[in-house]
Formats: C-alpha cells, structure tokens, sequence
C-alpha cells in the first residue's frame, strides 16, 4: 500500500506492507532518536508525535498515519537541545537510552501544561521506563527548565 506523510517537515511517499509498524518505518528513514526498547507499548521509549500528539510508534502501524504529520526528535533539536541540558546538568542522563522518549513526553507536557505541579509532571511521564536512575534528576532537571523559562519570560 502507498502511504505519504509529513516526516520531520518533509513529505515523503512510500509503498509500505499493511503490517509495517511506525517505529520500523521511522527508523528506516534516520530516525534513530526514536528506540525499540519493550515493543509492548510500556516503556516510552519509541515516543513521537503523530500531529503534535505524542504516540508510541511501536504500537501503530504506518498505515493509520498516512496523510498525517509525523515528528521525531530529530525535528526538534533546538528545543530538545535546550531542555536536554537541563536534564544532563542533574546527572539524569546516565546511559541517555531513555533521553528521546522522555524529552518528547517532556515536550508534549510543556506545550500543554506550562506550569505542571510535581505530581502533574510524574503523572506525565509515568509512561517513561529509566531503568538508571530514580526519575529524581528528571524531575529536578524539568523542574529548573521550567523556572528558567519562567525567569527568562518565555513560554514553554
């Protein structure tokens, strides 16, 4: 079947099988910020967004996105540059297989809750697997973000 979709900007058209899954298709095209790590749709790690919804790609087929505008970290490197050095700066980085998933969780959140509570972030992200750390750093990594963004007068 011939899909066409929005990837990162760029309209790409493919024949792809009916069976073929998001995360296959994305990282057939360099998308590798986007990782396989449960396939069970448990860990957040395939996370992007599917119209600036995030979704995990391990779940979907490519079909169900034909037509639709598809974004990996890999389109979002200014904002995932600045939000990330926030999250290495509390040493929450630690093997960094878990930073794409939760950095687009994280985005996600920022764009719809500007001014999340503790318990809203850890709610957000409860879907992020981390397997290094005790989600401690993130959280202060997310909370410095924020209040920097704050001082600075900007909106997430």
């Amino acid at each position: 079947m011939q899909i066409k979709l929005w990837l990162n900007g760029k309209m790409v058209t493919e024949d792809v099988a009916a069976d073929m899954l998001l995360i296959d298709f994305l990282r057939a095209h360099g998308c590798f910020s986007v990782k396989r790590g449960c396939e069970t749709a448990n860990c957040g790690l395939c996370t992007v967004f599917v119209e600036d919804k995030p979704v995990l790609s391990c779940s979907m087929l490519v079909a169900r996105v034909d037509g639709k505008k598809i974004t990996t970290l890999e389109g979002l490197q200014e904002e995932a540059e600045d939000f990330g050095a926030f999250i290495a700066d509390q040493g929450a980085e630690q093997c960094g297989f878990c930073n794409p998933g939760l950095i687009m969780n994280a985005i996600a959140m920022f764009r719809e809750n500007p001014n999340p509570t503790d318990e809203e972030i850890i709610q957000y992200l409860a879907g992020n697997l981390c397997r290094c750390s005790g989600y401690e750093g993130q959280l202060r990594g997310i909370k410095a973000f924020l209040s920097f963004k704050k001082e600075k007068g900007g909106v997430c």
